[in-house]
Order: C-alpha cells, then sequence, then structure tokens
C-alpha cells in the first residue's frame, strides 16, 4: 500500500498528497488530547466523573457541575489548549525558517519582547487597587507589539546582505537576556504587589482565565494558525537551504519576514493570557518530527496539538498536585523542558 493517497478537488485545480502514516498519528493525538481536555474538566477540588462532564458538553449535566465546569474550568483549559497550540506551531515556524533545532520563541527573545509589554501594560493602566483602567482586550495588541518590535529588532540586526539563520540565533539570545533584564528592572520599579503578581504571571499560568478573555484570544489564534498551515509548503522550501530555496524562485527573504511576522501573532497573543510558558515552543516540534516526519504539512498539525496536550498537562498538574497551592503551568513546562533542551544540545554536538 502506498504511503501517500492523492487528493484531487475542483477537478483538479486543487492537489494535495495525504501521509496515511500522519493522519493515523494526528488522529491518535485528537483522541489524546480529548482524553486530557475531558480529565481536566474533571479534576480539580470537586472531582466529576467524565460522563458527567461528557453531559454538561452536550447540555444536559446537573445544574451545580454545569456551573463549576461553564463557568470556572472550561476558559482555562481552552486557554491553555489555545495557548500550547500556539506556540508549538510559532515554535515549528522558527525552527524550520532558522533551520535550527534549538530555535524557538523564548531563545529569539520574542516571548521576552511579549513579556515586557504586558508588565509594562500593567504597570501603566493599573490603579491603586489593582484595576485595569482600561479594556483588557487591549492586551494582546500590547503582546502583539512588544513581541513584534523584538522581532523587527532581531531581524534588522541579523540583517547583513540578507538574513542568517545563525545570526537570528546569536541576536536572538543576546536580545533575550536584555528583555529579561528590562522586565526585572519593571518589576523593581513598581508596586510589591504587582512585582509579585508579574512574577507568577512571567513563569507562565492560566489562572483566572475567562471567557472574554477566550472570545479575544480565539479568533486571533485561529486566523494565525491558519495562515501558519497554509504557509506549511514554504516552510518546506526555506529548510532545503536558501541557494535551493532561491533556485526553486522562491524569495527568501520575504518569506523569511513573513513566517517571523506570523510567529510573532501566536506568540505575542499567548503570552498576553498565559504569560511566559516556556519550552513548549522547542518541545513539541521535536517531539512532532519523531512521529509524523519532517513535512511541515504534517509536523505543524502534529506540533499544534502535541502543545496543546503539554501545556493542559502542566496546568491540570499544577492545580492539583500540590492542592490546595497552585502551582503555575509554566514551572512544570520548563522541568520537562530544560533537560530537554540540555539533550538537544549534547545531541547537536554529537550530530
Amino acid at each position: 500500500m502506498s504511503k501517500y493517497k492523492n487528493f484531487r478537488l475542483l477537478n483538479g485545480k486543487v492537489s494535495f498528497l495525504f501521509d496515511r502514516k500522519a493522519g493515523i498519528t494526528f488522529t491518535v493525538l485528537m483522541i489524546v488530547a480529548f482524553i486530557v481536555f475531558v480529565a481536566s474538566t474533571a479534576i480539580g477540588e470537586m472531582k466529576m466523573n467524565p460522563l458527567t462532564v461528557l453531559k454538561v458538553f452536550v447540555g444536559i449535566g446537573p445544574e451545580m457541575e454545569t456551573l463549576i465546569i461553564t463557568s470556572f474550568r472550561l476558559p482555562r483549559i481552552i486557554i491553555a489548549l489555545l495557548v500550547g497550540i500556539s506556540l508549538a506551531v510559532a515554535g515549528g515556524i522558527l525552527q524550520g525558517m532558522i533551520r535550527n533545532p534549538l530555535a524557538s520563541p523564548d531563545v529569539l527573545g520574542i516571548t521576552g519582547g511579549a513579556s515586557v509589554a504586558v508588565v509594562a501594560f500593567l504597570a501603566l493602566f493599573s490603579d491603586d487597587s489593582n484595576a485595569l483602567t482600561v479594556s483588557i482586550n487591549w492586551l494582546p495588541l500590547a503582546a502583539f507589539l512588544g513581541a513584534g518590535i523584538v522581532a523587527f529588532l532581531v531581524y534588522f540586526l541579523a540583517w547583513k546582505n540578507g538574513v542568517s539563520p545563525i545570526r537570528l540565533v546569536l541576536i536572538g539570545i543576546g536580545i533575550s537576556t536584555l528583555m529579561q533584564a528590562l522586565t526585572t528592572l519593571m518589576m523593581i520599579m513598581g508596586p510589591i504587589y504587582q512585582a509579585s503578581q508579574a512574577n507568577i504571571w512571567i513563569t507562565g499560568t492560566v489562572y483566572g482565565s475567562n471567557w472574554r478573555n477566550v472570545a479575544t484570544l480565539l479568533p486571533w489564534a485561529v486566523i494565525f494558525l491558519l495562515i501558519a498551515f497554509a504557509a506549511a509548503r514554504t516552510i518546506n522550501i526555506q529548510e532545503l537551504g536558501d541557494e535551493v530555496a532561491t533556485g526553486l524562485g522562491g524569495k527568501i527573504q520575504r518569506q523569511r519576514f513573513f513566517l517571523l511576522m506570523i510567529s510573532t501573532a501566536l506568540i505575542g497573543s499567548s503570552v498576553a493570557f498565559a504569560g511566559g510558558i516556556g519550552f513548549v515552543g522547542l518541545m513539541a516540534p521535536h517531539m512532532a518530527r519523531r512521529l509524523v516526519g519532517s513535512s511541515f504539512g504534517a509536523l505543524l498539525p502534529a506540533s499544534a496539538l502535541i502543545g496543546g496536550i503539554l501545556v493542559m498537562l502542566a496546568d491540570l498538574i499544577g492545580r492539583t498536585m500540590f492542592s490546595p497551592l497552585e502551582i503555575p503551568a509554566g514551572v512544570f513546562t520548563a522541568g520537562i523542558g530544560a533537560p530537554y533542551f540540555i539533550y538537544l544540545l549534547f545531541k547537536t554536538r554529537n550530530a
């Protein structure tokens, strides 16, 4: 049996190859993501039967369980899912664009830029009672602007007759360190209670998420995820190297800038609602690559599901394992990601 199945639509005007193995893997990942979603909804201070959760999903659950799930748990879990998906896809794009397995939103400083912008937003637009004086809907824009400014800065500083992948990484590491310093400075200069909240937020948490956050993040994430999936072919060409990609008719610098902006949009929106959850953009693409191969048509969707699963699991562990304390999800993603990053360093050095 052939590994690929050919599909033709609109009288042959649209055609594509479907990887059978990747399709099976993607189906399994969707099932796992759904199981984690249901388990995360059922487990908490008040434990529920998964069947009760499914009844709530279809609108026939008990009143008390419906209130708890729809008002408190679902918004948080949906935000965790969207953030994990966005960070994983952004990481996959950056690794393909830069052709470096160690590339991630954290390493390039884009996450740091969004963090600085959000901490500044919270500091500038909070009153003495710690309430925002402007709409929370402006927070993703602030995060996107911060991430965008850093992305432009990294791109500009890395430019020398074009942008090479290695210069992007080196400049990104330096900018990332600078962003961390600026964030710490703003936390020190602000009120103590804001510094404490900002520190938890920077670690990465979806605590306090609500339906307003979901309504703001969902359309933003969906739009840019669709654009990212549509750009998968461009990323495949980028991985062939600049000379080959140019020979195939690719406009390398324009494509590289466009891919960087897609990543920036996904990272900025994620940081706005979940803080600086680290290492998801590094781990998920590597895990997906082992499962479905290196073609980005399959790798990006698989990375998205793995990223969503990782963040949902991290949040579930953080709010249940040490109850009544709540540990930010970013602590657990970093606890897994840091050893994984070291493993990748050794693997890259020995390759």
